[in-house]
C-alpha cells in the first residue's frame, strides 16, 4: 500500500493521463475504475483499449506525449515502454527482459511482492487499489473490482476467492455493494431458465444432460420440479428444491465416474453486486463479466465501459445483442472444433482454428473443450486462431490438479513463444502467446517440451 500511495500521489499530480487497458472484461472493469477515480478527481482523461502492446501501438502511445496508465496489461512488454512515462497496475507475470525493471515502484504488479497473480488480485483489483489510494470515496467501487476477478477466473481453483480479492470483498460488504453466499456455481443463475442452466453447463459437463435440453427437462421434471424447470430460474427455487437438484447432480457425476473431488467444484462461493437488481445480468459477477466479454471482443469495449460507469439505458441494450452475437459465435466455435476434431500432441492436445474462430474468443472456446467430451483427455489444450497474415494467436488452458503438479502456463507459453521471436504471457492456468505464422508445430514441440519440464 506504500507503493499504491506513491503511486496514487504521481498520478494526482497529472493535468491529463492517458488510459490504456485490455479488451476483456477485467480490462473494461480495470479501464473504467482509472477513469472514474480521475473524473472524480477533475483530472482530464482519455481511454484506449487494445488487443495486446505491439510495437505499432507502443509507438502510437508514446506518440501522444501524456502519462499513461496501463491497467490489466504493460508487465508483458515493460522491457519495451523506455522513453515512457508510465504507470502500470497489471496482474500478470512480467516479460523475459524486464527482470531489472520490475521492482520500479510505477510497475504495480503483485508477482514483484511474490504474490501469484493469476489467483490473489486481478487487474481491476489493483486500480482498485490505486483507487482507494486516491480518495476513501472510491471504495464504493469495489464490485468492479471483482467483476474482473471473475472475468479472470481466480475463484477457479479452489471455488472461492481469496488473497488480495477477500480483503476486496470485505470493503466491498462494509460499503453496501458486494455480498456472498455458498450457492450453485453455474453461470446463469440469475437469467436462464433451470433446464437452459443445465443444458448449457460446461463447468461441470453433465454426461447426459448438457448439451441436450429434453434430458434436462426429463432430469427435472423427474425430481419434482414443475414443467421441467422452463419457467422457473435458480434463484427462483425453494431452499428444498435447491438442494433436491443439487443432490441429483452430485449423484449423477459420481455415478458417471467423476470423484468427489470434481463433483464437489459444483457448489461453492458466488460473489452478487447488491446494487443491481436480482434475476438481471448484472446482479452476480459471472455474469456481469460475461455480458462485459461480449463488448470488447467484438470491438465493442466503450460499450462496456458505459455499463460500468452507470449509463445503462442505450448501451444495456446493445451490450445484450452483441451478448446474442457473442453466444453465436462460441456455439459456431464449438460445433466446428466437435467436426473437425482435437488433436493430440505429447502432453498436449490442441486444435488449429485457421479462420474460423475469432482469434479474441479462441481462449474462451479451450477452456470449455478442455471441459467436454471434445477433450481428448486432462492435459493442457492450445487453440490456434489466424490473428493476420503474418501471426497466429495461441491460447491455452489446463486444469487446477496440473497446476498443483507444477503445471505454469503463463511461463511455459512466454518462454516458448520468445524463443520463436513471438509474445507471450497470462497465468497459471490461462495463457496466451502471439507467434509468426507458419511457427505452430515448432511451438507445440517447445510447448510440450515445457511442460514435461514443469512436472518433472
Amino acid at each position: 500500500m506504500k507503493d499504491a500511495s506513491k503511486i496514487s500521489d504521481l498520478l494526482m499530480r497529472q493535468e491529463e493521463i492517458h488510459i490504456v487497458t485490455h479488451i476483456d472484461a477485467d480490462g473494461i472493469a480495470a479501464g473504467t475504475i482509472a477513469k472514474k477515480s480521475l473524473d472524480r478527481e477533475g483530472i482530464e482523461n482519455t481511454i484506449r483499449f487494445v488487443k495486446q502492446l505491439d510495437e505499432d501501438t507502443i509507438e502510437e502511445i508514446k506518440d501522444t506525449g501524456k502519462m499513461t496508465w496501463f491497467t490489466d496489461l504493460g508487465s508483458g512488454i515493460i522491457s519495451k515502454l523506455d522513453g515512457l512515462d508510465y504507470v502500470i497496475t497489471d496482474h500478470h507475470m512480467p516479460d523475459i527482459d524486464g527482470g531489472k525493471r520490475i521492482h520500479n515502484w510505477r510497475h504495480f504488479n503483485p508477482h514483484t511482492y511474490g504474490i501469484d497473480g493469476s489467483k490473489s488480485i486481478s487487474g481491476a483489483g489493483l486500480a482498485y487499489m490505486i483507487s482507494i489510494s486516491m480518495n476513501r470515496e472510491n471504495r464504493d467501487m469495489a464490485d468492479l473490482a471483482m467483476v474482473g476477478a471473475s472475468g479472470d477466473l481466480q475463484d477457479a481453483a479452489l471455488c472461492r476467492f481469496f488473497g488480495w480479492n477477500r480483503k476486496i470483498i470485505d470493503i466491498g460488504k462494509k460499503e453496501g455493494v458486494l455480498g456472498t453466499m455458498v450457492d450453485l456455481r453455474m453461470f446463469g443463475r440469475h437469467t436462464r431458465p433451470l433446464y437452459k442452466l443445465l443444458q448449457y453447463s460446461d463447468d461441470p459437463f453433465f454426461p447426459g444432460l448438457s448439451g441436450r435440453e429434453s434430458a434436462c427437462i426429463s432430469f427435472l421434471k423427474s425430481l419434482g420440479i414443475s414443467d421441467g424447470g422452463r419457467e422457473k430460474r435458480w434463484i427462483e427455487l425453494s431452499p428444498d428444491d435447491r438442494k433436491r437438484v443439487t443432490s441429483a447432480l452430485v449423484k449423477l457425476l459420481i455415478s458417471k465416474g467423476f470423484g468427489s473431488a470434481f463433483s464437489s467444484r459444483l457448489v461453492g462461493e458466488v460473489c452478487e453486486l447488491k446494487r443491481e437488481k436480482a434475476g438481471t445480468e448484472l446482479r452476480d459477477v459471472k455474469e456481469y463479466a460475461t455480458l462485459l466479454n461480449s463488448t470488447a471482443r467484438y470491438g465493442y469495449a466503450e460499450v462496456g465501459m458505459r455499463i460500468c460507469m452507470g449509463d445503462r439505458e442505450e448501451y444495456l441494450k446493445k451490450a445484450n445483442d452483441l451478448l446474442k452475437n457473442h453466444r453465436r459465435h462460441i456455439v459456431n466455435g464449438i460445433q466446428f472444433v466437435k467436426k473437425e476434431g482435437v488433436q493430440e500432441y505429447g502432453m498436449l492436445q490442441y486444435f488449429n482454428a485457421g479462420d474460423h474462430i475469432r482469434d479474441t474468443v479462441v481462449g474462451i472456446i479451450a477452456g470449455i473443450i478442455l471441459h467436454s467430451r471434445e477433450a481428448k483427455n486432462d492435459n493442457p489444450i492450445v487453440v490456434f486462431a489466424d490473428k493476420d497474415g503474418r501471426e497466429v494467436k495461441a491460447s491455452a488452458r489446463t486444469t487446477a490438479p496440473l497446476v498443483s503438479r507444477g503445471v505454469d502456463l503463463s511461463k511455459a507459453m512466454q518462454k516458448a513463444a520468445y524463443q520463436l521471436g513471438g509474445t507471450g504471457g497470462g497465468h497459471e492456468m490461462a495463457a496466451g502467446a502471439t507467434i509468426p505464422r507458419g511457427t505452430e508445430d515448432e511451438f507445440l514441440k517447445m510447448l510440450d517440451k515445457e511442460i514435461r519440464n514443469q512436472l518433472t
